[in-house]
């Protein structure tokens, strides 16, 4: 009981710092969903980095280490590409965001393509898809709650409470609550793994290099390429990769939080440091996934290694404060996607179609509820389905990798302009080849299904775009000028042989 009331005690301490988000929220809603665009360096970097690290890295990378070896650290090439991806697209982002008070992803794109049914299609992708990731942080939470309290407390009843606190602290205090709240979670989950794997390692094999000896002897398997079951081809390499890095960054979660920043040089400074965090997550990820493949074998739900391992071997006072730090590691991904859905589904569908004109404090009103109804959705997939940590997070990225032909189209200038149309077709066909590369036949020629669809997604979207009317010339002038002043300064800008004025004048 003493892991469990560590843990509880953490969780007292979220609801704490609501409270007090929630006496500093004013009835704006820039301030509720984007944190009145204040976000400064140390703010943001550790809320992205939690949001990024979740329940995924702490319990489904040891989990797919223990299954597939070390083949998921090789894939972790991902983490360095997310940086470069923040900073040249995050920082254009931002600038569009910061000028023409974007509040979502489809604010973006249903202006630049000048189309409500973009609106639409851009939110319903983004929210069916990001609530594979509440599945993930829910099912997260309730192993960590049930393995805590040494199945005194059911998996279900865990996670129902973790969820309950989580969207609590939301709705008190919007996204300042969650930014508070990230500081301190992004912190303590990274202590707490590499406190965890470290302590696990030198009981149980004398450190981490005898460790790793012991792996090569008895489980070579677990060290090369393409692992045990077979499941890391190159063709899967590149895909997660691909998945995990652009799929993420477009999730609406992470692309709210480039409109928070306080400047561009906050975003560009993200984009050079993330990757320190999240690769280094990954050391003590194995070492807790390729230890548990020696001490603990044929582990029903591989997920569950890390806090396993701590119940049978680490001290309940130390098992109860990692395991906070595991909590930690779900909860700053679950608010993040709860508050992204919530000012999704307000913003775009609320406010845009259901009751346009009405008072930010109604709005703000109906966010909250509509927390409480993504919560009972999150809820029921946890309980209902049990699904790999890592292989969700994939699906939810491929989902979200749809927007992509969309995004670049408006944050990259180019003589070719992307249509409305050519971008709805793109995405409809896309969505189409990922339901037939991940279901009907999976993975075909050994490369992810993401990447399938990704490919037929920008195919369809350029043949399609060639053929149909582009955005306005003064749409064009607008927001691709922005771009380029932006990248270039305002000489170049508003230079006639610029790529904005040549699309301008071929539209």
């Amino acid at each position: 009981m003493v892991a469990t009331g560590l843990i509880f005690a953490y969780l007292l301490v979220t609801i704490l710092l609501g409270a007090i988000a929630n006496r500093r929220l004013t009835v704006n809603l820039e301030d509720f969903f984007l944190y009145g665009r204040k976000a400064g360096f140390i703010v943001l970097y550790l809320t992205v980095v939690a949001t990024y690290h979740s329940a995924f890295a702490f319990l489904g990378s040891g989990g797919f280490f223990y299954t597939h070896g070390i083949g998921f650290w090789d894939a972790g090439a991902w983490t360095i590409l997310v940086g470069a991806i923040t900073y040249v697209l995050g920082s254009r982002i931002w600038a569009l965001g910061k000028r023409f008070g974007y509040i979502t992803p489809a604010d973006m794109l249903a202006d630049f393509y000048e189309s409500e049914t973009v609106r639409v299609v851009v939110a319903l992708v983004s929210v069916l898809f990001t609530i594979l990731y509440i599945q993930v942080q829910a099912q997260g939470l309730g192993y960590i709650v049930s393995v805590a309290s040494g199945g005194r407390i059911s998996f279900e009843l865990g996670t129902l409470v973790l969820l309950g606190v989580a969207a609590a602290y939301l709705m008190a205090g919007g996204l300042r609550a969650v930014y508070w709240t990230d500081v301190l979670q992004g912190v303590w989950m990274y202590l707490a793994i590499w406190v965890g794997a470290l302590v696990l390692a030198y009981k149980l094999f004398g450190g981490p290099l005898e460790l790793w000896h012991q792996v090569a002897a008895e489980r070579p398997d677990l060290l090369t390429l393409p692992g045990p079951e077979g499941f890391f081809t190159p063709g899967m390499w590149f895909g997660m990769m691909v998945v995990l890095s652009f799929g993420i960054v477009f999730q609406p979660h992470i692309m709210i939080r480039y409109y928070t920043a306080v400047s561009a040089s906050t975003i560009k400074w993200l984009g050079a440091t993330t990757p320190i965090f999240l690769m280094t997550l990954y050391i003590p990820a194995a070492l807790v996934g390729l230890g548990g493949a020696l001490a603990m074998p044929g582990l029903a739900i591989p997920d569950r290694i890390f806090p396993e391992l701590l119940f049978n071997y680490a001290p309940a006072w130390l098992t109860g404060i990692i395991l906070a730090g595991a909590t930690a590691a779900a909860m700053s991904t679950l608010d993040s996607i709860l508050h992204s859905n919530m000012t999704v589904l307000t913003r775009d569908v609320y406010q845009r179609y259901l009751r346009p004109g009405a008072s930010e404090a109604h709005y703000i009103l109906v966010g909250r509820a509509i927390v409480l109804g993504l919560l009972v959705v999150g809820y029921m997939l946890s309980v209902t389905t049990s699904e790999f940590l890592v292989v969700l997070v994939a699906l939810s990225g491929a989902g979200a990798l749809q927007l992509m032909p969309a995004i670049l189209g408006v944050c990259f200038p180019n003589r070719r302009l992307l249509t409305r149309t050519g971008v709805l077709a793109g995405i409809g066909v896309g969505l189409l080849t990922l339901y037939l590369t991940l279901v009907v036949a999976p993975h075909p020629l050994g490369l992810h299904g993401g990447v399938w669809s990704v490919l037929a997604n920008f195919v369809v979207t350029i043949v399609v775009s060639r053929i149909t009317c582009p955005p306005s010339p003064e749409t064009v002038r607008r927001i691709h000028g922005e771009v380029e002043q932006f990248v270039y300064g305002a000489a170049v800008a508003q230079d006639p042989g610029t790529s904005a004025a040549a699309a301008a004048g071929r539209a």
